[in-house]
């Protein structure tokens, strides 16, 4: 007897597994089964890497129905997703979709509705890598962002560290002068002078960049 399984892949805590069901019972599937993998990045491990993929491969049969939120949810890489979906194909699955209602299947001989499918299979395994690039590097973008922020709130870097400040107010307690004190630490005679005028703020600038 045939079945229809969701499969869900939950990679982040706003795709949750009750979401995905949901949405598939609304969009009118009547799910028999879920297989669920969580945790796991679409990106990095195939279909066939995953616990719970792995156990999808092996239970589905001729006649069954495979059904996911959007082929996304089978992987992120375009080859994996491309070589799932004809695996299963192959095998008698159908593949539906509960974004734009997507049917796979390989019932067709038809050489153009065959050109067709794995037309637009390509054409949304290569979409779901993309995407994944894109958040990948949007992401990049703002950790980047965020720390050139947090430089600007901070100033510039110390040229000099604990050790040194440490040795420059010794110095200048003792009497010496900015020029000496800079010829003995390598830091510039502006450098001192400024920590001499400012010592409390040469600590926090110390402090803020955390060395």
């Amino acid at each position: 007897m045939s079945k229809t399984v969701l499969y869900a892949r939950v990679s982040t805590v706003d795709q949750t597994l009750d979401h995905q069901k949901a949405h598939a019972e609304a969009a009118g599937f009547t799910i028999d089964e879920v297989v669920a993998d969580h945790g796991v990045s679409g990106v990095t491990t195939t279909l066939s890497e995953r616990p719970e993929g792995r156990r999808l491969r092996d239970m589905l049969r001729r006649g069954d129905t495979l059904v996911v939120r959007w082929v996304d949810r089978l992987g992120r890489n375009y080859q994996d997703v491309c070589d799932s979906i004809r695996e299963f194909m192959r095998r008698g699955v159908v593949i539906r979709t509960v974004i734009n209602n997507m049917t796979f299947d390989g019932a067709t001989k038809d050489p153009m509705q065959q050109a067709v499918r794995d037309a637009l299979i390509a054409f949304m395994a290569a979409t779901a890598q993309a995407q994944a690039e894109a958040t990948k590097e949007a992401q990049r973008a703002g950790i980047d962002a965020a720390r050139a922020q947090e430089d600007r709130y901070r100033g510039r870097k110390p040229s000099y560290d604990r050790a040194k400040l440490a040795t420059v107010l010794d110095m200048l307690g003792q009497g010496a002068g900015a020029s000496s004190i800079a010829k003995h630490t390598g830091l510039t005679r502006q450098t001192v002078l400024r920590i001499k005028d400012d010592p409390a703020t040469a600590a926090k600038a110390l402090a803020a960049w955390g060395v």
